[in-house]
């Protein structure tokens, strides 16, 4: 699974996440976008269209024009959810700069190592539900190490798909701790795509 389906999203979009607050930004705008009813591919061009105009940064982000946004989502195929999206990413980058200078690491601080809290933080990030604020802990989990092993729902049903154990601690030993975040992918991909899983099986049994 991690040989063949293991990369994650963040790297997928051209992130390399770092515990720095430009490739954090970015994980986080990847995130909300993944989470809509679209498909990832689509979330993944979208984010990288987006980046690819300027808007790596909060700051940059809430610089853009909305027609901007609009454009940039148009461009990856979000289209849609573009013009709401466009508003929600503009209101967030303000929200992020107003309440965190745009360092979500400030967010990370002020949770203080409890998962529950800064998941709601991210929730009130404009865009960000749970399932975004899901996607954000597991892309991040290898520099914010105190919140792995972060294998959400979606997850553990790739891994019931495969014939894995469907509890999170009992997968997280499958594997070292540094390929949580891979692994989590790999797992994600095999519940949105059967024929993933399916390939996972061929290349075991051959």
């Amino acid at each position: 699974m991690l040989d063949r389906h293991g990369e994650t999203y963040a790297a997928q979009s051209g992130i390399r996440v770092r515990n720095t607050p430009q490739p954090l930004y970015q994980v986080l705008v990847l995130a909300g976008l993944l989470s809509a009813r679209i498909r990832a591919s689509v979330a993944v061009a979208s984010a990288g269209e987006l980046f690819a105009a300027g808007m790596r940064t909060p700051r940059r982000m809430a610089e853009a024009t909305w027609q901007q946004r609009v454009d940039a989502l148009g461009a990856g195929g979000y289209r849609r959810f573009d013009e709401r999206t466009a508003t929600q990413l503009g209101d967030g980058a303000r929200l992020l700069l107003d309440a965190y200078g745009g360092d979500l690491r400030r967010m990370r601080d002020a949770a203080d190592g409890d998962a529950g809290t800064l998941r709601a933080a991210l929730q009130e990030v404009p865009g960000v539900g749970p399932a975004g604020s899901a996607i954000f802990l597991r892309e991040v989990q290898g520099v914010w190490t105190e919140f792995a092993p972060c294998l959400d729902a979606k997850a553990v049903q790739g891994a019931e798909r495969l014939g894995l154990p469907g509890d999170g601690a009992k997968l997280a030993r499958l594997v070292p701790q540094d390929a949580y975040a891979a692994f989590a992918s790999a797992l994600v991909r095999a519940a949105l795509d059967r024929s993933v899983a399916d390939d996972v099986r061929e290349a075991a049994a051959g």
